[in-house]
């Protein structure tokens, strides 16, 4: 495998955290890959007390409760040796550009440390993964039932298929059940939505919020 073509140090980087509201929660986790222009590696990782509760449905997901994280640094009482093991490296992750990153700039910003991204390169993985590997119907046909799907964009065509994609899925992956009830659950995505569009759903407590804009949660 090739390495990577570098001018300065990049780091690889991602983070845990309380939930996924950049403004309100807090990093739990960080974990930094730092690759030199020579290929040379360093690597941290901390765990980090977000002094706020971690809520469960968090940390069924990560495995990291209040407990476990109680005699951790603070992001602030790490904030200064991270900066400077971060330098003026470029920065990598993946699905970084919409959360890690931003969530990182707020949490140095609540230190009073002004993290500057303007002069720096930010790759995201996932944005390169989503543009070479389509997720289109025609793609997800071609995945599923190594068939090219012609007439696409006709609605019988993509009906059918729509159906053989399913029926393809039921059978590559034995974590689904063949039950529609079960498939309709899956398909919402881990959002507890109450409305078909999104626009309101169920928080952990079993009541209604709203799911955008300003006055979302």
């Amino acid at each position: 495998m090739m390495n990577i073509s570098l001018n300065k140090p990049i780091i690889f980087f991602d983070l845990e955290s309380t939930g996924l509201n950049i403004a309100k929660d807090r990093i739990v986790e960080i974990s930094l890959l730092k690759v030199h222009p020579d290929n040379n590696k360093e690597s941290k990782t901390w765990l980090i007390n977000p002094t706020i509760p971690i809520p469960e449905e968090t940390t069924l997901i990560h495995g990291i409760c209040d407990e476990k994280v109680k005699e951790s640094p603070t992001f602030k009482e790490i904030s200064e040796t991270l900066y400077k093991f971060i330098g003026d490296a470029d920065l990598a992750g993946y699905n970084s550009n919409k959360f890690d990153i931003p969530m990182l700039v707020e949490e140095f910003l609540r230190a009073n440390i002004d993290f500057d991204i303007t002069s720096r390169k930010m790759i995201d993985v996932q944005n390169i993964f989503h543009k070479l590997e389509q997720r289109t119907l025609a793609a997800a046909y071609k995945f599923y039932c190594q068939k090219d799907l012609i007439n696409a964009h006709s609605a019988e065509a993509d009906t059918y298929a729509t159906y053989e994609i399913l029926l393809a899925q039921l059978n590559k992956y034995q974590e689904l059940e063949n039950n529609v009830e079960f498939l309709s659950e899956y398909s919402r995505k881990g959002k507890k939505n109450v409305d078909a569009a999104g626009f309101i759903r169920s928080n952990h407590n079993g009541e209604y919020i709203i799911n955008f804009g300003k006055y979302k949660d």
